[in-house]
This record gives C-alpha cells, structure tokens and sequence, in this order.
C-alpha cells in the first residue's frame, strides 16, 4: 500500500482522472478498486460472508468491477479522497488481523475452500498487479492543456 500511496500522493485532479483510452480505468478509480477488493476479503475471511449487502453493493460494487460505470463514478475527486478511503479500509484490515492469531490463517472459507491466508496473499498479489497498471498510467499522462481522450469522451 505505501508504494500506491507514494506513487500516486501528489498527482494533481487532472493526473487523477486522466482516461488513456476508452477502456482504460482512471487512476482514482483503480485505487478504488484496491479498496472494494480489500473490503470484500474483510467481509469474507473476518465475517464468514461471501457476498456484499445491499448497502456495501451500492458503496463498492462499481469499483470492484471497474469498467464503464466505474469510469463515471469515479472522477472529479483529489487524489486525497481516495487514498483517504484506502487508508480507512487498510486500518480496518490491521486492526482485525491484530485480533487473530497464526492459526486463524490456516482456517479455511467454506464457501470457496479458500484458507484465509490465500486470500489475504491474494489481496497484496492484486495491489502489486494494478500499481503495475498505476505506474503505466502514470507516465502516459500527457501535459495539462493537450487535447486528450478524456476531452474527446467528454465532448
């Protein structure tokens, strides 16, 4: 998480929300992503649940599945707002790992057979794979004032 944070914490809200192509994801909404992900391994390894209520759906599903309605969504933010949500999320994370013990990474999720420790490997697998993507995005922004994709989707 600190090499997403250090690699996107002082992007302005144009570098935020640069689109490089029609079916590229924004940077703030990748972030997003790591969140919802994040979130969803929480509520199944930490509450036994293998699936979002209504009210987590409404909060994280766009950004769980990214895509279209993600690329709506989720602009026109600082950078602030999402690595203020990650980081909400992360506490979480630390503070319900801090009650378990090693054993509890060994207990399995019966509704995938899935141990916790998997899943938990997984969830730092996934921010690994898309700070990839992140630092792709990063550097093909082009200078404020050029005429972008995102001005031409916007039109």
């Amino acid at each position: 998480k600190y090499r997403v944070v250090y690699t996107t914490q002082t992007l302005s809200d144009y570098e935020v929300d640069h689109l490089h192509d029609e079916e590229a994801n924004r940077i703030g909404a990748l972030i997003m992503h790591l969140a919802a992900a994040e979130v969803f391994y929480q509520i199944f390894t930490f509450e036994g649940r293998s699936e979002f209520n209504a009210e987590e759906k409404e909060k994280w599903e766009a950004a769980l599945d990214l895509g279209s309605e993600a690329r709506e969504k989720f602009k026109g933010k600082s950078i602030s707002y999402y690595l203020d949500i990650y980081d909400e999320v992360r506490a979480k994370t630390i503070a319900e790992l801090e009650k378990r013990d090693d054993d509890w990474f060994k207990e399995i999720q019966p509704a995938y057979n899935w141990a916790n420790q998997y899943c938990w490997f997984h969830v730092m697998e996934h921010q690994s794979s898309h700070l990839g993507q992140i630092l792709f995005l990063k550097k093909r922004i082009p200078p404020e004032g050029e005429i972008t994709l995102s001005d031409k989707i916007k039109d």
